[in-house]
């Protein structure tokens, strides 16, 4: 991360999951980087839907962040996949959907926020997916998790708004992280090229890295491309 100062702090939110371990471990290999710390719901009881969890995370905290990167996510949710027809439709599942993949991240945008930097370049990232692209869907199916992950990008996209009229030198950021080779793809991923979580890890940093405060609030791809919403 050579856009940010010597000595940066980072925090990896879903830092025990595949991409989020990536991350933390690249992270580890910056020299710039004085400290990261990491997060999680199986390491430290994070349970980023419950507003309580996570205002009470964000409080253990002492001092401020250059980088916030949320790795959180799932397209399975206690046994139950994406849908493949409106038939499939499960009011329950569709809200767990939306718990975990937008109004956790909400949340964490709301209680985090705070930590970054204000007078120094910040970066927070969070993932996203193609498939909450409204523009690019053209197969189909997956309705709350394209849902779920389109509305992810509306609080990114509003949240970034208010942010830079306190943190003029920060961006945020939804990030695609391609296909990788995690629990969350192998039932759906056949036939597709799937990352390893280091190379999609090191990819988006490098996108973040490049990003300037006017790009604040968009969507982009592993590649650096921008994807329409």
């Amino acid at each position: 991360m050579t856009s940010l100062p010597e000595g940066f702090r980072a925090l990896v939110i879903g830092s025990s999951g595949g991409i989020g371990s990536a991350v933390s471990e690249a992270l580890r290999q910056y020299g710039r980087c004085a400290e990261i710390a990491t997060l999680s719901r199986s390491e430290d009881g994070l349970d980023i839907t419950d507003e309580a969890s996570v205002r009470d995370a964000a409080a253990q905290l002492e001092g401020e962040f250059h980088l916030i990167f949320c790795a959180t996510g799932a397209l399975t949710i206690d046994g139950v996949g994406p849908e493949k027809a409106l038939k499939q439709l499960h009011p329950d599942a569709m809200m767990k959907q939306f718990a975990l993949n937008a109004l956790g991240p909400a949340l964490i945008l709301k209680h985090f926020a705070t930590k970054m930097v204000k007078r120094e370049r910040g970066l927070i990232a969070f993932l996203s997916a193609r498939v909450g692209s409204i523009g690019d869907n053209h197969l189909g199916g997956w309705i709350s998790y394209r849902a779920s992950k389109a509305a992810l990008n509306q609080i990114i996209r509003t949240a970034s708004i208010e942010f830079a009229r306190t943190h003029s030198q920060s961006v945020l950021a939804a990030l695609h992280p391609g296909t990788v080779a995690t629990g969350l793809s192998e039932d759906y991923s056949s036939g597709r090229e799937r990352f390893r979580p280091e190379e999609s890890a090191a990819k988006m940093l490098a996108v973040l890295d490049g990003l300037q405060p006017e790009q604040s609030g968009n969507f982009f791809a592993y590649d650096g491309s921008s994807i329409e919403w």
